[in-house]
């Protein structure tokens, strides 16, 4: 017998091509084995909402156990779940390889895909993840204007919260008409022969991400900017879609299944020319990093984009391991109050983010590793929007706490989200805007 935590837990694949998988009295009998297992251990109590869902559900329960728990009431817990993969990666001693096997977030996914294809879905949430339709009509001109109006309007999202599920005072992103991709058309790649490492290959190809592209745009101008003054040249990643993170999250496998089938080829056709891939949003990261190979092990294009997805600050800091990053800032930054975001925590690389923000002179950073609640969707709906700002609220307090210069994430999502819990009028600045800001360029 091995207590899983011992050593690096062991990850099997999702299994979401076998039918025992999309069976429901099966999956119903591995809920009741797993929150048993859960109720008995309760360390993961302050994570988010699910587990003090199932623990109410259970203390109020005739037997005080998990079979006087109605089945019926097991999906209040799996809709608290948004795959933050936190229990697993940080709390949970009985991941595999211990005996028991238990992967909460992978089993709370199989209970999404079947609620999912039984049609148990809302329209909200099927609009709310269709992130590349709502970018590609938000970002026209002149309706751009007319979203972020409505989105701000105070009479308007009321409507919407009636109407449509949304809560009206969850923080909902800008619309920008002048997308990344727009932005980018005339960019060339900095005319520099790449200088290689033993894990990089000096160029890179920046994957935008939906929320890149369409919401906050600078953030990969601001990229674009950091790496080529390290003499990095980039290119944007044309003919790519959303990673699929949010459908995946809502449990809509065949859409998961045709953004990999749209990306993959792409993306390996750029690292068969010799293109690193970056992204800066954790999510789509870890989407290619785990989720993907995890559902299609199989597929040697996946494992080939696997093996060259990175993180922007984990690659500046293996080019700076082999003596190939720009220390030369400009500016100090003073105390930064840093979020670590979950989806990032979870890839076991490491606060490469704040590693490399301590090399600028005069520079504090000081790390918050909790979760801030957002999960991309979770917070813009009506009924979990209060467990949101609920979990953000540890976060918000350190940040009040410790009174910095700025405060940051590398989930700009988060970061917006612990904007909303402030609620004084400042405003985050992504790491790769501070990094740029510390070169002064």
């Amino acid at each position: 017998m091995r207590e899983g935590n011992l050593e690096a837990p062991t990850r099997h694949p999702l299994g979401q091509d076998k039918a025992e998988f999309w069976n429901q009295q099966a999956l119903l009998e591995e809920l009741e084995r797993v929150f048993d297992i859960c109720h008995g251990c309760r360390r993961c109590v302050s994570l988010c909402g699910s587990f003090p869902t199932l623990f109410d559900l259970v203390d109020e329960s005739a037997t005080f156990e998990v079979d006087g728990v109605a089945k019926d009431d097991y999906w209040k817990v799996v809709d608290h779940c948004y795959l933050c993969d936190l229990c697993y990666m940080t709390k949970c001693p009985y991941v595999p390889p211990h005996e028991w096997n238990v992967d909460f977030p992978h089993l709370m996914l199989r209970a999404k895909a079947i609620k999912f294809n039984q049609g148990d879905v809302k329209t909200r949430d099927k609009l709310i993840t269709s992130t590349d339709t709502l970018g590609k009509f938000a970002s026209i001109p002149v309706i751009t204007q007319t979203v972020n109006a409505v989105n701000s309007n105070r009479a308007t999202r009321k409507l919407l919260d009636s109407t449509l599920g949304i809560h009206q005072d969850s923080l909902l992103p800008k619309y920008h008409s002048s997308t990344l991709e727009k932005r980018t058309r005339k960019h060339r790649p900095r005319d520099t022969q790449p200088d290689a490492t033993a894990t990089t290959t000096g160029k890179v190809a920046l994957f935008a991400t939906c929320y890149g592209n369409y919401n906050e745009p600078a953030i990969g101008e601001d990229l674009i900017k950091v790496f080529e003054h390290n003499n990095i040249p980039v290119i944007f990643a044309k003919d790519t879609r959303c990673c699929g993170m949010p459908k995946f999250e809502l449990g809509d496998l065949d859409a998961v299944t045709r953004a990999k089938d749209n990306n993959i080829p792409v993306l390996a056709k750029l690292i068969g020319d010799g293109w690193d891939i970056v992204t800066p949003v954790p999510s789509c990261t870890l989407m290619f990093k785990q989720e993907l190979p995890l559902m299609f092990p199989d597929d040697a294009d996946v494992i080939r984009v696997q093996n060259a997805m990175f993180d922007p600050f984990e690659y500046l800091m293996l080019r700076h391991k082999a003596g190939k990053f720009n220390t030369d800032f400009k500016k100090p930054l003073g105390k930064i109050s840093y979020h670590v975001a979950c989806h990032l925590r979870v890839q076991n690389i490491g606060m490469k983010t704040r590693d490399a923000l301590e090399l600028i002179p005069d520079t504090e950073v000081l790390p918050i590793e909790r979760c801030s609640g957002h999960d991309g969707t979770y917070t813009f709906k009506s009924e979990f929007h209060d467990m949101a700002m609920k979990i953000c609220r540890p976060v918000v307090n350190k940040v009040k706490q410790t009174e910095p210069d700025y405060y940051t994430s590398d989930c700009a999502m988060a970061a917006h989200h612990i904007e909303a819990g402030l609620a004084d009028n400042s405003k985050p600045l992504h790491p790769l805007s501070l990094l740029r800001k510390a070169y002064d360029i």
